[in-house]
């Protein structure tokens, strides 16, 4: 069976929560130097079957998307790569300019995923994840060996030959 992606209605709220929580430690989530509640933001729902088995969050600024959270319950399902062209076709269909996101220096399972899905690495903000500390004290210093210090930011451009 497919994966379908559909908007997250008020009946998926506790599912966004326990996604957001079992991802995030919460639904708080730290990035570029602020503190967003992805759980009060538009989300999508990966569904396999009628069992929910991903969500992504994300908010508009005039005409770019910033991609907040994604998580799949099982990765290789399908899910994650189902939410990426659910939330570019949504955005391109929008009118957005750019379709945005920001992951950690240690993530390169995500940064092999998005660049395998079109994403452009763009920038790098050396000790964000540093300074998101004081506002979410419980991210990890290290993951997997590797210290968890920057902000990786990768785009999709919308328009552009």
């Amino acid at each position: 069976m497919a994966i379908e992606v559909r908007p997250a209605t008020p009946a998926d709220l506790p599912y966004v929560q326990a996604s957001l929580t079992a991802a995030f430690h919460g639904s708080l989530v730290a990035v570029h130097d602020e503190l967003i509640d992805a759980s009060a933001l538009p989300a999508a729902v990966a569904w396999d079957g009628d069992e929910p088995a991903g969500l992504l969050t994300y908010r508009i600024v005039g005409t770019d998307w910033e991609l907040v959270s994604i998580a799949a319950d099982k990765p290789g399902s399908g899910a994650g790569t189902a939410l990426l062209r659910w939330i570019r076709e949504t955005a391109a269909a929008a009118s957005a300019t750019r379709l945005w996101l920001v992951t950690t220096n240690n993530n390169v399972t995500a940064l092999r995923f998005y660049q395998r899905n079109g994403y452009d690495l763009v920038a790098v903000h050396r000790d964000a994840v540093t300074r998101a500390r004081a506002l979410k004290p419980a991210i990890p210093h290290e993951l997997d060996g590797i210290p968890l210090r920057h902000e990786i930011e990768l785009e999709v451009r919308f328009g552009e030959v």
